[in-house]
Parts: C-alpha cells; sequence; structure tokens
C-alpha cells in the first residue's frame, strides 16, 4: 500500500511538473520589452505603446505597396485571426499589430482598406503610420532585430523582414515565427494559435 502511495505521489509530481513547464519562455534574442512609440492607427486615432498593455500581440512590419512579402505575409496573419474567431478567443485578449514601413505613403485610409481585404473580425487588427522613417528603422531593429529599408526615390519597395512577433500582456516580446513559407521555414499557423491562446490563459511573462 505503502509503495502504491508512493507510485501515485510521484506521478501527480510529474504531470504537475510537466504542467508547469508548459510555459511559453522569451526565447534568447528576446525578453525586452517594445520601446515608446506613437502614431496614428488605421482609423486616423492616435495608438501608442501603453495602448498595448493588457492583451496578447500579434506584430509584424508591412507596406501597402509591397509586391512581393507583404501579400502572403497579410493573408497568413488573416487566417490565425480567423481561427482565433472560430475558437472563441475574444478581441478583449489579443490583437494584431502592423505596422508601416512606408509610413510617407501608407496613410491611415491605405492601411484600412489593405487590412480589410481579408475581412478580419472587427476589433482585432491595428495597423501603425504617421512616423518618421529614421524612427521605424530604429524601432524594428532595438526591439524586433529586424531590418527596415524604407523606399527611396530610385526603389518603390521597402525592405522589411517576414516574421510575426508575439508579445505578451505586458508588452513584452517573447519570440517569432516564419510571417509566410521561405526555403526550410514554414509558416506555423497552428503554433500561432496556441501560442496566443497559452499566453492568454498563462498572463505576462514572469521570470
Amino acid at each position: 500500500m505503502k509503495q502504491l502511495n508512493f507510485l501515485l505521489i510521484l506521478f501527480l509530481a510529474l504531470v504537475l511538473s510537466a504542467c508547469s513547464n508548459s510555459r511559453i519562455e522569451p526565447k534568447s534574442l528576446y525578453g525586452n520589452t517594445i520601446t515608446e512609440f506613437s502614431g496614428t492607427d488605421e482609423m486616423g486615432k492616435s495608438i501608442s505603446n501603453k495602448d498595448l498593455k493588457g492583451k496578447v500581440w500579434l506584430v509584424d512590419f508591412i507596406f501597402t505597396n509591397c509586391e512581393t512579402v507583404c501579400p502572403p505575409m497579410t493573408y497568413n496573419m488573416s487566417q490565425v485571426a480567423d481561427q482565433l474567431e472560430k475558437d472563441g478567443i475574444s478581441h478583449d485578449d489579443y490583437g494584431i499589430i502592423s505596422f508601416s514601413v512606408d509610413p510617407k505613403k501608407d496613410t491611415p485610409q491605405k492601411l484600412s482598406d489593405y487590412i480589410n481585404q481579408h475581412n478580419p473580425p472587427k476589433g482585432v487588427w491595428k495597423a501603425v503610420t504617421k512616423y518618421d522613417e529614421k524612427f521605424i528603422r530604429q524601432f524594428a531593429e532595438e526591439n524586433f532585430k529586424t531590418i527596415v529599408v524604407p523606399p527611396t526615390a530610385n526603389n518603390t519597395q521597402a525592405t522589411h523582414g517576414t516574421s510575426f512577433y508575439l508579445v505578451d500582456q505586458s508588452g513584452m516580446i517573447i519570440k517569432d515565427y516564419a510571417g509566410k513559407d521561405t526555403g526550410d521555414k514554414k509558416f506555423p499557423k497552428a503554433e500561432i494559435v496556441e501560442d496566443v491562446k497559452t499566453m492568454i490563459e498563462e498572463g505576462p511573462y514572469k521570470k
């Protein structure tokens, strides 16, 4: 009987240990909190880093005149939003935010039209513009460890990363994902959906 009780306790300890290790740990590149920013969203309203607090966010970098990577990225992000909607996840708990890398040309209306092509769930997807090019270069590099080269007079296409980023309720950047299929890296829709759900359930990461 004592041996049976011991085995039962051991089993429960293993189960609890497995559960406690299920939390999402920040990748080594990240664990930093998003620095201050301010801009204008797709509705023409002011938005800043303070507006991110309290929700889980998925972040990416796009521009509306993009001829290559942005269309598949935006479609893929819309698929994540649709799945979370089907799974009953409220926009009170998570959101999507796309930062324009071409703020000179991307007006709030252009960003709104671009995102709404995919009919995302109402209230989920924000897009940000109305800051200068120097800011978005530094913001992307310092926070998300990614490159941004805005368009020039000789090149209408910007250079930017194609990752999606998971940000917790405190504004901490947790991890990144392939925003589109590139070589061996595949867009991990199911993983992103589950990570958002887990982060909502767990709350902000605590060291």
